[in-house]
């Protein structure tokens, strides 16, 4: 047997995972790529390494793969790398189609706890100022910042959120987040305004051709999460910053609201987490803050 048709007979058994993932779990697309990105990696590995298909699996090649996620991997990436490898092989366990072993584990890696540091108002609006307003792109600019930050949203969810779920009267969007998740979040009157401009001077200018989401790209298209990325950081460059992402701008969302003295679980509703841990986790720089907060407030604190 070649070592193409191990790879097939492995890669098998990964779509029929990524199929139960669309399907059974509702996972959303960036989430099966990012698992199809680690497993791929996993298959070539396995088949160099002999391998012909999953129930062959021993503990010393799953070691011999851990250790190939050695420096100078980031350990973040590899233990993602491990964990999509383990929730795959447990799949096919359920299925009588995986490995006897023990399924690997994920531990063994020190996670970074590193957060996007919070960015100060004044720094934030200078950020917000830097888009070219007197043009429709810069105007699209300035309402995709807004919409993260004015709402906290998600990158993906700022780039696929359609026309129909941004209810400028109201002053709300509507919002569908990991796993099919539907929320509603207020739009503050700035972030209203600058979308108002936007769909008015912004948005027509750019379009070439019909679609239903709000913010669209020069060529008129859906933008790309990498283009995003790239413009926060240039954005963030030339307003002397450093280190912004978008997740940066929905963190800052998230810690102002606290400061502002915003209950944990109204953030937790807002940024559409399903557990108030990931939120502590989020916001773990300024929960001193909340937890003085809720001392004060709270009757039997």
């Amino acid at each position: 047997m070649d070592l193409e048709t191990k790879n097939l007979e492995l890669e098998a058994s990964v779509e029929w995972f990524l199929d139960h993932l669309k399907v059974e779990r509702a996972a959303s697309s960036h989430t099966v790529t990012s698992y199809q990105n680690d497993l791929s990696q996993a298959v070539s590995f396995f088949a160099k390494h002999g391998l012909k298909d999953w129930t062959k699996l021993t503990p010393p090649m799953i070691l011999k793969y851990q250790t190939s996620l050695g420096p100078p991997l980031a350990m973040a990436t590899a233990q993602r790398r491990m964990s999509s490898l383990r929730s795959m092989l447990k799949f096919l366990k359920k299925q009588s189609a995986g490995p006897k072993a023990d399924l690997p584990s994920t531990g063994g890696y020190k996670k970074s706890k590193l957060l996007p540091k919070a960015l100060p108002l004044e720094q934030l609006e200078n950020l917000l100022a830097i888009p070219d307003v007197a043009q429709p792109a810069g105007l699209r600019d300035r309402a995709l910042l807004e919409l993260i930050y004015g709402a906290g949203l998600r990158i993906s969810e700022a780039l696929t959120i359609p026309i129909g779920d941004v209810d400028l009267i109201e002053g709300a969007a509507r919002l569908t987040g990991k796993r099919g998740k539907t929320r509603w979040v207020p739009l503050p009157l700035q972030t209203r305004a600058w979308i108002k401009k936007y769909l008015e001077n912004g948005r027509p200018k750019l379009l070439k051709r019909a679609t239903g989401v709000l913010i669209v790209s020069d060529r008129g298209k859906p933008m790309l999460r990498q283009t995003a990325y790239k413009k926060v950081e240039s954005f963030s460059r030339r307003a002397g910053l450093r280190n912004v992402s978008p997740h940066t701008l929905r963190h800052t969302y998230a810690v102002h609201l606290l400061k502002g003295g915003a209950d944990l679980r109204a953030v937790q509703e807002l940024l559409g987490h399903e557990s108030i841990a990931t939120t502590q986790v989020y916001t773990n720089l300024d929960l001193d803050e909340v937890q003085r907060k809720y001392k004060s407030a709270h009757p039997r604190a």
